[in-house]
């Protein structure tokens, strides 16, 4: 099952492509072939071995900042690549400068840096499939859509299984993941980890803005306590009192985390509790700025509270799943990884 995402609230972080032309002239990489080469670290947005935005820590908390090394970050970033499918391709071009500037430069920065004090962050660039893939229209459309989103993941499997061959050397795995990458890392999570080896070595996945069906899982259990290990989180958000069309015509049963109290049973918590997002400005931490409530699937929060508020008027939050809870995602890291110590 595909969510809809509404192409406005790309705008509330990501915002539009010309903000990140000063950044053009740092890609000047080009495949021979049109596909992304793994073993070349300029095919990785984020990668240890490199300086990149996902090392970059926010002011305010700079002075807490003790990054580990012992386990590491798979990270899955979300659309980036929004122009019209039939025009510019149903996938990504690999090489594309402005497209790889504004990846780095708002998902890689403002969501895969969560993670950059628990370990090394991997975050391979993929031929992602177009943001319209999502809303196919005919069955032309419908075939192209699949096969872009195969094409998407057969990269993300490519990316993985060399990062384990030449990288991972035994460590522990933490899988993130946003939108698409959470479309790819469900399936990623099922043919790597799932009943293999492999699932001894998941601290914990957090797959968040895409539906996760209480049944695509058999033996990968959702976190219900902070500490839990081997399991995965996810959820979604939306302003409190919204229902979409699309989630109220969801079948299958939703797994949701409150990602305030980490657990599906406890639905809420108030933003008391949140100890600080980081938005637009990425050196800001804002905090108390959105509570969590599961509800049929989804997560609710009132209005998000923060200076300039009275401007947003989306009541899908799906752009901000990670950032609005970004302190208390940082903070349930570092727990689940010294409980997986302890273990």
């Amino acid at each position: 099952m595909r969510q809809v995402i509404f192409l406005g609230t790309l705008l509330f972080l990501f915002g539009c492509s010309n903000k990140y032309q000063r950044f053009v002239k740092n890609y000047t990489f080009k495949s021979v072939d049109g596909k992304p080469d793994y073993s070349n670290l300029d095919y990785w947005a984020a990668h240890p071995y490199k300086h990149d935005p996902s090392d970059s820590v926010s002011k305010p908390m700079i002075e807490n900042y003790r990054p580990d090394s012992t386990v590491d970050i798979f990270f899955l970033y979300p659309t980036t690549y929004t122009d019209a499918a039939k025009s510019s391709g149903w996938n990504a071009p690999i090489d594309s400068a402005l497209l790889n500037a504004k990846t780095d430069y708002s998902t890689i920065l403002y969501q895969a840096s969560i993670f950059n004090n628990a370990g090394r962050i991997f975050a391979p660039r993929y031929r992602q499939a177009n943001y319209w893939s999502y809303f196919p229209i005919t069955k032309e459309d419908s075939v192209n859509a699949f096969n872009s989103f195969e094409e998407a993941y057969s990269d993300i499997k490519k990316a993985f299984e060399y990062y384990l061959e030449h990288w991972n050397k035994g460590r522990p795995i933490i899988i993130a993941s946003h939108s698409q990458g959470t479309t790819h890392a469900k399936r990623l999570l099922k043919e790597f980890f799932e009943g293999k080896n492999l699932q001894n070595k998941l601290v914990v996945a957090y797959i968040v803005g895409i539906p996760v069906e209480e049944k695509y899982f058999s033996s990968l259990n959702p976190c219900d306590e902070p500490n839990q290990t081997g399991c995965f989180c996810t959820w979604r958000t939306f302003k409190q009192n919204y229902e979409s069309d699309y989630v109220k015509n969801e079948k299958e049963k939703i797994i949701v985390t409150n990602p305030l109290t980490w657990n599906t049973t406890q639905p809420l918590a108030n933003r008391s509790l949140n100890n600080g997002s980081v938005l637009l400005n990425f050196n800001k931490l804002n905090k108390h700025v959105a509570d969590a409530n599961i509800h049929n699937g989804i997560l609710w929060t009132r209005k998000p509270k923060f200076f300039g508020n009275i401007f947003y008027n989306s009541k899908n939050y799906h752009v901000a799943d990670f950032n609005l809870y970004y302190v208390s995602v940082r903070e349930n890291v570092q727990q689940r990884i010294n409980a997986y110590w302890k273990k």
